[in-house]
């Protein structure tokens, strides 16, 4: 789950972080009425969406009058805001950020992922602020240092001074590093966070450490801890056929290809996806309906997928580990009925009661393409949608 850049602020601010004073917009009118209500001579506009590159793509602006302001405002509210993030579909803004301005020095990079192969937080850091890290990576990797920090002991004060001293923080703003890197790593691990990044991290002029922006990403598996998380969520910011998806237990992602795929396990769906690319197909979407599949979410899971125009095939790959092949069946069944399937249906069962499964299918009346094993299923389903 994404949540919006004075969100992710509002959270770190409760951890120690510090940023720039700041507030959310609906409407021009708010904009103005937030300028003049904090004060100052500079103020920053920035649109929210759940993309980064905003600033490249014309959505951050900084205004040096309450008429630039009103200018600015009216300028990005509401406009298709294209980033390399967005794709050039875009996103539509509908909230701003007015923020007082900050006078910068230098720009830094810090952030916070989970790295699989230690099993632990890392944080990585960089001087060279402002950048995507995935650049900075590639260009310049000496640049990057990393920090691996033990659950137990948590980021300590050495460590914390050690990674601002490699960035090229000054020695007089190490007492504020120390405390903004610490309070990142609390909010990261107090919230479940997948990602906590400030890019930038700016030194003010006057030696003070200070977040410009702020992004957090959550883990969706531990929400069910976090119901004030769970209120920030922006729908207008989410595909509306994910959203549905979601409120069927369904994990669905649109892709552009032309064959749909129902799969039971996240691993087997990537599998599945990659198999069909190898026969030369093109899935159409990613669609995992979890370990305990009903009929009744195997039927959604079917309507979500027909909404694609491009539709020429459904491959149905199943693993009947918790999850029984004859429940699967039925739900195949059931729903091929009820959406009045019209393209072509390729079923691999394997697993659990898989005879008693294939039998459903076999004596369900319907036109279904039985596949043995997964290379056959794919095979099977290439050459179904080509010919559809």
């Amino acid at each position: 789950m994404k949540i919006h850049e004075y969100q992710a602020k509002d959270i770190l601010r409760q951890y120690g972080v510090v940023t720039p004073f700041g507030t959310a917009c609906f409407s021009v009118d708010d904009a103005i009425k937030a300028a003049q209500e904090m004060g100052g001579n500079v103020w920053v506009v920035k649109a929210q969406i759940y993309a980064g590159g905003r600033g490249k793509g014309g959505g951050v602006k900084v205004a040096k009058s309450l008429n630039e302001v009103r200018q600015f405002a009216g300028e990005i509210l509401n406009m298709k805001l294209v980033t390399h993030q967005t794709g050039p579909e875009g996103q539509i803004v509908r909230r701003l950020f007015i923020e007082q301005g900050v006078s910068i020095a230098k720009e830094y990079y810090v952030g916070m992922v989970v790295d699989r192969s230690s099993q632990r937080v890392c944080l990585m850091a960089s001087s060279e602020g402002g950048m995507e890290i995935e650049q900075v990576a590639t260009d310049t990797p000496e640049k990057i240092h990393k920090v691996f920090i033990d659950p137990v002991s948590g980021l300590t004060d050495q460590q914390a001074t050690k990674v601002a001293t490699k960035i090229g923080i000054p020695e007089q703003g190490h007492n504020e590093a120390r405390v903004l890197l610490q309070g990142l790593y609390q909010a990261f691990d107090q919230t479940d966070a997948s990602l906590a990044e400030i890019n930038p991290l700016a030194l003010t002029t006057d030696n003070h450490v200070i977040a410009l922006d702020a992004k957090m990403n959550f883990d969706d598996n531990a929400l069910f801890r976090h119901p004030e998380i769970v209120a920030l969520r922006d729908l207008d910011e989410e595909d509306p056929i994910e959203i549905e998806a979601s409120e069927h237990d369904l994990s669905y992602i649109p892709l552009d290809g032309n064959i749909g795929c129902l799969v039971n396990g996240a691993g087997l769906a990537m599998a599945t996806m990659d198999i069909i690319k190898l026969y030369g197909g093109n899935p159409a979407n990613f669609l995992d309906v979890g370990g305990g599949a009903t009929a009744e979410k195997v039927t959604e899971a079917f309507k979500l997928m027909l909404r694609n125009p491009s539709l020429q095939a459904i491959l149905v790959n199943i693993f009947g580990g918790i999850m029984k092949c004859d429940v699967i069946a039925e739900g195949v069944v059931m729903a091929a009925r009820e959406v009045q399937l019209t393209v072509p249906l390729i079923v691999r069962l394997e697993g659990t009661n898989v005879k008693l499964g294939k039998q459903i299918l076999a004596e369900s009346g319907l036109t279904i393409i039985s596949a043995d094993n997964m290379a056959d299923a794919a095979q099977k389903a290439v050459t179904a949608a080509a010919r559809s």
